[in-house]
């Protein structure tokens, strides 16, 4: 090590700990105090320690000043402040706290109270809420932060590693090391001020969208590369949301994800979550290729793999159940290849099956996300030059008793399951967006087309003969008779749209002319 590295090393000799989140704290202080750290601690955290056999010297006994107000007051005091904001190489500064007896702080260890998972908490009252307001807690770390020239600052559990191996290999902390920690530890109290802000404020206001929105998102990964490989690419993890997601899944086997995989895998959870009945949604190029639902989540897939199963082939696969053995069995037959499975969960042997049978079997990612039932965000965010657009999510459901049915030719009981899942389907599927679906599964998607009679050529196209019978369903209304008559000469035998055309009239007739009976919605599904 060279003089000045040496001289950018500080000892540490006194650490002040007080953290919300205990994990892995007792194994940190136990290695503090082989180095020889004197270890200042207060209520529960002191506790804490005792209890694991780690020596620690109060805080209210060093500053002797007892805590106070159930815990609110404990370590805003001067001493507390005066030891981790004293710059070292001032002699005015050294000399204050000396005429004090104040101990310096070469390590502050702090962690805040739970705010945000409080407050996600479902039945979470507003006093619980407030209660979690952490004020001594960013007190510290914001001084220690300040002051990384002399103090280190530790502000989450996963730095604990590096900073023993810092003090095992050098005495001390490097300078290089402080500045990360403290830039974390701003991080780490910018977040947890905007926890609090938005609580505060609430998700709107008058039903409006906040005034100023500010994204506090932590680097989970850097992935291989973006869409293509000249392109670098990271995933970010948002603490707020506490719903199933692909970025909080875990991944129990298969090689590293990318890009792409997490679009995809995005998309087929969005998919089925929205679905009552065993459901799966087959993704490629993030626009589904097949979807099913069923009675039983192995029938429900195999249907769902053979709306289109030439696309099918490399495929992310979505489930709203546990992946089953029976399910696995299936999905283990010869020819198929999937590239990620994600579900709330696997069963053991189905694990078992999918990591060792198939030829993929050292290949396929399986993300388990957990359960579906809590909301997913209410709020889209999409960013753009020069800024980000936001709105509502497309999750409002409609019931079919708002719908209307303005055809001669009304809609028969056995059609409606059909004209259910085609409705919900389309809203997933870039516009210009045409489905075409039959027994609940969808058997031809028309997507991203500029002309709408092209995606219901399309659909048809990949339908093939399955068109006999299905249902129709169209993000948005239908400009022109053109696609019914397309419709028709496929075997549709109904069609579900929003309406709202001035050509609507002539639609209707067409449907009329054919025997086709059209259900409007009012509601347009549009996904740019």
């Amino acid at each position: 090590m060279s003089d000045a590295t040496e001289a950018e090393v500080v000892p540490v000799q006194n650490a002040l700990i007080s953290v919300s989140d205990k994990m892995g704290l007792a194994d940190l202080a136990a290695g503090l105090q082989r180095a020889g750290v004197t270890i200042y601690s207060t209520g529960g955290t002191r506790r804490h320690l005792e209890q694991s056999g780690i020596e620690v010297l109060d805080v209210a006994d060093y500053t002797g000043f007892p805590e106070m107000l159930d815990g609110r007051v404990k370590t805003l005091h001067p001493k507390i402040f005066g030891g981790i904001l004293a710059i070292r190489d001032r002699d005015d500064h050294m000399d204050a706290i000396d005429e004090h007896d104040i101990v310096p702080m070469d390590l502050v260890i702090v962690n805040l109270y739970p705010f945000a998972a409080t407050a996600a908490r479902p039945g979470a009252t507003r006093e619980e809420c407030v209660e979690q307001i952490d004020i001594g807690g960013p007190s510290l770390v914001r001084a220690a932060a300040k002051n990384h020239v002399d103090v280190a600052v530790s502000t989450s559990p996963q730095q604990y590693g590096q900073l023993l191996e810092q003090l095992d290999d050098l005495g001390g902390t490097t300078l290089e090391f402080r500045e990360k920690l403290a830039a974390e530890a701003f991080e780490h109290t910018a977040s947890y001020d905007r926890a609090i802000a938005d609580f505060m404020r609430g998700e709107s206001i008058a039903g409006e969208f906040p005034s100023s929105m500010h994204l506090s998102l932590r680097r989970k990964a850097q992935l291989r590369y973006g869409e293509n490989p000249h392109q670098r690419a990271a995933v970010y993890s948002d603490p707020t949301v506490r719903s199933a997601s692909v970025v909080a899944a875990r991944q129990l086997s298969g090689k590293e994800l990318s890009y792409n995989n997490l679009l995809d895998l995005d998309a087929a959870l969005e998919i089925v979550r929205g679905f009552a009945r065993p459901a799966v949604s087959v993704m490629k190029h993030n626009n589904p290729c097949g979807a099913a639902t069923d009675d039983s989540l192995a029938q429900a897939c195999r249907k769902a793999l053979a709306g289109d199963p030439l696309s099918a082939f490399g495929s992310v696969l979505g489930f709203n159940r546990t992946v089953d053995e029976e399910t696995a069995e299936m999905l283990c037959e010869p020819g198929l290849f999937i590239e990620a499975i994600v579900a709330p969960d696997f069963s053991a042997g189905a694990v078992g099956m999918l990591t060792t049978r198939p030829r993929w079997r050292e290949n396929v990612r399986l993300m388990q996300v957990g359960r579906l039932d809590l909301p997913a965000p209410a709020t889209q965010l999409r960013f753009i030059s020069g800024g980000m657009l936001a709105q509502d999510a497309d999750r409002m459901t409609s019931s079919p008793l708002q719908w209307s049915t303005p055809t001669k030719t009304k809609v028969s009981s056995e059609m409606w399951d059909d004209i259910s899942f085609g409705w919900e389907m389309v809203r997933h599927v870039k516009s210009n967006a045409i489905v075409l679906a039959k027994d609940t599964s969808l058997i031809g998607v028309g997507a991203g087309q500029m002309s709408r009679v092209d995606s219901v050529e399309i659909s048809i196209d990949k339908a093939g003969d399955r068109s006999t019978g299905s249902i129709l369903a169209s993000d948005a209304f239908f400009p022109f008779p053109d696609s019914i008559e397309a419709a028709a000469e496929a075997g549709v035998v109904a069609v579900v749209q929003p309406g709202g055309s001035r050509r609507d009239q002539e639609v209707i007739d067409a449907c009329d002319e054919h025997g086709i009976p059209m259900v409007l919605t009012g509601r347009r599904h549009f996904k740019h």
